[in-house]
């Protein structure tokens, strides 16, 4: 079975969390410690044994010697009990301080493997397997937020393919029921909405892709002051009918950088159009690109409704649309996608009733 390395977090994952979730070479200490320490319990239990089974050896040479003194006897009775009762609260505590712990472990695991994910136990003993609870707590945390993502995941399929489909499904019966007259303005809507279907199908094609590590970038030297003039360009039409100003600003010729041009199109394309539907006539849009160090800068910048903070940690998710949002909540998503894919990173910053900014930031990769 093939199996996919994810060089980003992947679906699930808290982005405020390191992925891979630890060094190896601290795995690897902890091993170390883990195994040093118990080396350790077993030497001591060593030596408890051997200076037990000496101080019994002593006490029985002593008895024998004198075996008609009352005081041998006592003495050989009380050390024995002392020793004994001693030997069996250590080793007792020792035990219970791995084994309780452990037992918590495999009868959560015994839950997750059931398909329970709201399970977590108690962080307690020694000081590895303290962490090997911690471990187990998150990846339960983990998977749960996972499954719950799979969940949601499938229900937003669900309406989005469900739309279109109810839409096709009414006309074609209208017009095979002879309610609508087979002309262009009733086909035109069926094919309409197939195009939302192939659309919805393409998007999570390549988000799933992408988030699997599987997406290949066709990278070619790309003028991207180019890129980003045509791409505003094919805009422009629909910002002069909206009453928009729609301005690219490019700092200064920069040699091609190595790039997808079509995918990097298709993350400018997405953010534009956004821009372009919140906001309102008479606003404006601002397209920037300049350097900054080591990378290469893409803001867009408008003066649209702006967008709710309670909204603007998850505009990136997949299917997450604001209040007022349209469309199949995929395109910022992918976007980010891409953007990752190419080893750069996307944020974005909004202020409600003064504007949004998107910014890329790439690497700067001169083409060879």
């Amino acid at each position: 079975m093939q199996r996919h390395f994810f060089r980003h977090h992947p679906p699930g994952y808290p982005a405020n969390e390191p992925f891979p979730p630890r060094d190896p070479h601290a795995s690897r200490a902890m091993r170390h410690r883990f195994f040093a320490r118990l080396f350790a319990l077993f030497v001591f239990f060593f030596v408890f044994a051997c200076g037990g089974l000496a101080a019994f050896i002593w006490l029985i040479a002593n008895l024998i010697s004198a075996p008609n003194s009352p005081d041998s006897a006592f003495l050989f009775r009380m050390l024995a009990f002392i020793f004994l009762f001693g030997g069996l609260i250590l080793v007792g505590r020792g035990l219970s301080r791995v084994a309780l712990p452990i037992g918590d472990l495999v009868q959560a695991a015994g839950r997750v493997a059931e398909g329970d994910y709201d399970v977590q136990i108690a962080e307690r003993g020694p000081r590895e397997v303290r962490a090997l609870a911690h471990a187990f707590n998150s990846m339960a945390a983990r998977l749960q937020a996972t499954d719950e993502q799979r969940r949601n995941l499938l229900a937003d399929i669900t309406h989005e393919l469900r739309t279109p489909l109810t839409i096709i499904q009414g006309n074609l019966e209208g017009l095979l029921d002879g309610m609508y007259p087979r002309d262009d303005a009733h086909l035109a809507p069926i094919l309409d909405e197939t195009r939302v279907l192939a659309r919805v199908i393409d998007d999570l094609r390549m988000l799933a892709l992408a988030e699997s590590g599987a997406l290949q970038l066709q990278k070619e030297p790309t003028d991207l002051a180019m890129l980003i003039t045509e791409t505003a360009a094919s805009f422009q039409p629909q910002a002069d009918a909206a009453g928009i100003a729609l301005n690219v600003e490019i700092a200064r010729a920069a040699p091609p950088l190595d790039l997808d041009p079509a995918r990097l199109r298709q993350v400018l394309e997405n953010i534009i159009a956004n821009a372009l539907h919140f906001t309102p006539r008479g606003g404006t849009i601002a397209l920037k690109c300049f350097s900054e160090h080591d990378r290469v800068l893409i803001e867009t910048r408008d003066s649209g409704a702006g967008i709710a903070p309670e909204d603007l940690p998850h505009i990136f998710e997949r299917f997450y649309k604001a209040r007022d949002s349209r469309g199949t909540g995929l395109g910022l998503a992918i976007a980010k996608s891409l953007v990752t894919a190419h080893g750069g990173e996307i944020s974005a910053q909004s202020e409600v009733g003064i504007g949004t900014t998107i910014q890329i930031a790439l690497p700067r990769v001169v083409a060879s």
